[in-house]
């Protein structure tokens, strides 16, 4: 299988050759992150993609198979044979070794989690960096493992690098070649000196020139978006998230009235949300955008339905219907933009693979009716969330709006558990915009920065029970609330934020006295495993 490399303007490039881990994409991030551009594509591309890709050096993902299988992925021969750099990471370095001539066995004693790993000889790869040294001298990396297999005999040329007591070979290296292996995981936080490993690799092994910025990508992206369309025009589905309003900034910069948005309310929105977009887009930007006030045929279809999953697919069908009917109405557009981002693309390419497992399917509000007969443009689709951000601050968008919390597509229709009612969305709105509005407000003194920043995502959920109150001299029965927040790096796994117990107790008071309908807030201490993030 062979596809297209994404990005055609010539920028300096790594290769990552993805064996299924499900961390692959912090690789490419992480290389982003050194401002130098990467792109992943599948294990088994052709040698006529790889030579084609001309990358500065190729990196070898982690994957769940086993080496010592017969019918498990193998790096493709012409990436040991184009003279570039290349890094193997966990079942990427096992492949490298049982394809130069090494020898992988099944490990006795499996590794998963910290590791404290002793670096050896010096190599250019890890010369300089260590966490700590031991009282015999030895330079030492914290680390995060996660294997089985192990490396039990070196490829001619190489030498160890790196080792553990229950993993002798953590690390080789042959430096005439610039092949490196190792056996943890750089690419995650957890493994402390990881960036600057892969910064090594890639910016003085591989001695990629770090140009990949945003504010440098604004003009690449408006030249290719101008030569893809020409004089023709674009519909774009608005929806107030972060990468709609940045395809929308973007292709506003490079078409101007060529583009017409369509906003599409819902009736499941955050508190005066309708009102921003239009504001921050039809007023500051001069962004031609249809309101499409669609409340009242969305609550109704939701009438008496409580399945979470049910509820996701009415309310991503009646925004294709609704969509589809206002697109009609404009019969010069020719093209429909999304905004899909990079994780979108590499997950929907990786599907089909022997190599990938899949944790979770994503559910996007609608879908591409065919029906609609008109050109796809994707102008973020070489772009992780981060980049999106940075994009949308660098086109002028307003800080408060790029960096707002992720909001799901159905909205509140799952964050309201069980049946959605006008009366509900009304109640829980409001008491999220005292949740987010205290977050804002109230500032860490370690950090120097507010818990909406310290959080990576914060919200309120309806649950359709009451319980007794008192307020005053008078019994209540009213609806319950819960306010959840977590941290995340890469919403992957996530930890309970442990907001301040004073912030609880303002937060908890405000929604009690403001939102007549709750007389209960309860705070969900839940972690992501086992919990998700979101309750539905």
């Amino acid at each position: 299988m062979s596809t297209a490399p994404t990005h055609t303007v010539p920028h300096d490039r790594i290769l990552i050759l993805d064996f299924g881990s499900q961390v692959t994409q912090l690789i490419a991030r992480r290389v982003r992150e050194a401002h130098v551009y990467s792109e992943i594509h599948p294990h088994d591309v052709d040698a006529e993609f790889v030579r084609h890709f001309a990358p500065k050096g190729i990196i070898l993902s982690g994957g769940p198979n086993s080496v010592t299988e017969d019918d498990t992925p193998r790096v493709p021969q012409v990436v040991f044979e184009l003279g570039v750099p290349v890094l193997g990471i966990c079942y990427g370095m096992q492949a490298m070794a049982e394809q130069l001539g090494g020898k992988v066995e099944g490990g006795h004693t499996r590794e998963f989690g910290y590791a404290e790993i002793r670096a050896h000889g010096h190599t250019k790869l890890f010369s300089g960096i260590q966490d700590f040294v031991t009282p015999e001298g030895h330079g030492m990396l914290k680390v995060w493992m996660s294997h089985g297999d192990k490396v039990t005999e070196l490829p001619s040329g190489f030498k160890l690098m790196a080792s553990t007591p229950s993993c002798p070979i953590a690390g080789m290296a042959d430096e005439d070649r610039g092949f490196y292996a190792v056996q943890f995981h750089p690419e995650v936080t957890h493994t402390v000196q990881g960036r600057t490993i892969l910064n090594r690799f890639v910016l003085e092994l591989c001695k990629a020139r770090p140009d990949w910025e945003m504010g440098h990508y604004i003009d690449e992206a408006v030249e290719q978006i101008r030569a893809q369309v020409g004089d023709e025009h674009v519909i774009l589905g608005l929806s107030g998230g972060v990468d709609s309003s940045v395809a929308a900034a973007l292709l506003h910069r490079a078409i101007g009235d060529q583009l017409t948005c369509v906003f599409v309310d819902h009736g499941l929105l955050r508190l005066n949300e309708a009102e921003q977009v239009m504001e921050t887009f039809a007023s500051h930007l001069g962004v031609k955008v249809i309101h499409i006030d669609a409340s009242e045929q969305f609550l109704g279809k939701l009438k008496g339905v409580t399945d979470p999953e049910a509820k996701r697919k009415i309310i991503g069908a009646e925004f294709v219907e609704v969509f589809q009917a206002e697109a009609g109405k404009l019969s010069d557009a020719k093209w429909l933009a999304q905004g899909t981002i990079y994780p979108d693309v590499i997950e929907s390419a990786g599907k089909g693979k022997k190599a990938a497992q899949t944790i979770k399917s994503h559910h996007n509000v609608g879908g591409l009716p065919e029906t609609l007969n008109l050109k796809l443009l994707e102008p973020l689709r070489e772009l992780f969330k981060d980049e999106v951000r940075e994009l949308g601050v660098a086109l002028g968008l307003p800080p408060a709006m790029v960096y707002r919390h992720p909001f799901p597509g159905p909205g509140l229709g799952v964050r309201i558990l069980g049946e959605v009612k006008r009366e509900y969305a009304d109640l829980l709105r409001r008491a999220d915009a005292i949740f987010i509005e205290a977050l804002r407000e109230m500032i860490d003194p370690t950090s120097g920065k507010s818990w909406y920043e310290l959080t990576s995502q914060a919200f309120a959920v309806f649950l359709p029970v009451r319980s007794v109150g008192v307020m005053g001299d008078g019994r209540t029965y009213e609806f319950v609330v819960a306010l959840r927040a977590v941290q995340t790096q890469d919403f992957m796994t996530a930890h309970w934020a442990h907001l301040p117990h004073d912030l609880l107790g303002h937060v908890s008071n405000r929604i009690i006295n403001e939102v007549r309908g709750f007389n209960r807030v309860v705070y969900d201490i839940s972690g992501k495993p086992p919990a998700t993030i979101e309750w539905e």
